[in-house]
């Protein structure tokens, strides 16, 4: 973050899965709430509310948001002349997407961690039922709480699964109806030796390789790796220069998008053909991604058959 910058912390989940809650015991924390002016937008309402009078609200100022449009970035930025916070917590609504927040937030408005709470009697249904509005809210999580977890009824190996179905860097911990948490830590190792100089990603792994990738490209320079993938030839990017990637479904089909890194090549591939691809990964900045990202380096690239499933998915 730059000098500039505002933080934001964001709390997700749907309703009474416990935001509210955690974000007063936040800003009760000494550790977190010295007296900095904070500005809290909720989002929606629940059963708990934030108590102004307690002392540690004193430097608090919660505002009420009934509808995305008053997430806007000139709104946001009228927020910020009214109050002058230097920082805000967003208590989000979990029927409303995060790209959708994500869009509309002034630009120097940086999420700086993203908290998801989730109910876990509860946490079956809503994944069951409203599948992509879960996958939106994993997807992004720094840590992933499961409340009034009960290892009589809820199995951590199938939530664990579910959660790394959609992230694979968020943290995980189960709080007891007693209080005490315990964090997820089942090892769930990569289907390929990322440790290796270099190495091949089979077909039914190509997502979570894509996932892994997207999360720490660092962890990738340098490595060569072989894929089976799609080449798009876009007439808008710089000479011998193309994207590489395949279809991926992370719940459903309306959710399935083209996972792709730019690549680069003397001989430009055919657009839309399968290939089996070996390249060098540096990561460098590219104005293309408008940041530094992956960019592989193709050493050879030979015409394939398409794999048996051609959309990849993470299960």
């Amino acid at each position: 973050m730059v000098a500039n910058d505002l933080p934001v912390y964001l709390f997700t989940g749907f309703l009474e899965s416990g935001k509210t809650r955690f974000i007063d015991e936040t800003l009760a924390d000494e550790r977190f709430n010295k007296g900095e002016r904070t500005l809290v937008l909720l989002c929606e309402e629940g059963e708990e509310e934030l108590d102004p009078s307690r002392p540690y609200m004193k430097h608090v100022t919660v505002e009420m948001i009934d509808d995305i449009e008053q997430l806007s970035a000139e709104a946001c930025r009228r927020l910020f002349k009214k109050y002058r916070p230097e920082r805000v917590l967003i208590e989000y609504n979990g029927m409303w997407q995060l790209q959708t927040l994500f869009e509309h937030l002034p630009q120097n408005w940086i999420v700086c961690q993203d908290f998801l709470f989730v109910e876990a009697p509860t946490f079956l249904a809503y994944n069951a039922n409203m599948r992509s509005l879960v996958v939106d809210k994993l997807g992004n999580a720094d840590l992933v709480v499961f409340n009034r977890f009960d290892d009589a009824r809820d199995s951590k190996e199938e939530f664990h699964k579910i959660v790394r179905g959609s992230s694979r860097r968020a943290d995980i911990a189960y709080e007891y109806a007693d209080g005490h948490v315990e964090y997820d830590d089942i090892v769930d190792p990569l289907p390929f030796d990322v440790e290796a100089p270099s190495f091949t990603v089979k077909d039914e792994d190509y997502a979570i390789w894509y996932r892994d990738v997207s999360e720490d490209p660092d962890k990738y320079a340098g490595k060569t790796i072989t894929i089976k993938a799609v080449a798009a030839l876009d007439r808008s990017f710089p000479a011998r220069t193309f994207a590489l990637g395949r279809h991926v479904m992370t719940c459903c089909v309306e959710d399935i998008q083209f996972a792709s890194f730019l690549a680069e090549c003397d001989t430009m591939p055919q657009n839309h053909a399968w290939y089996m691809v070996t390249f060098d990964v540096e990561v460098r900045f590219h104005p293309l991604y408008e940041r530094r990202g992956p960019v592989l380096k193709v050493k050879s690239l030979s015409p394939a058959a398409p794999p048996e499933q051609e959309v990849a998915t993470f299960f």
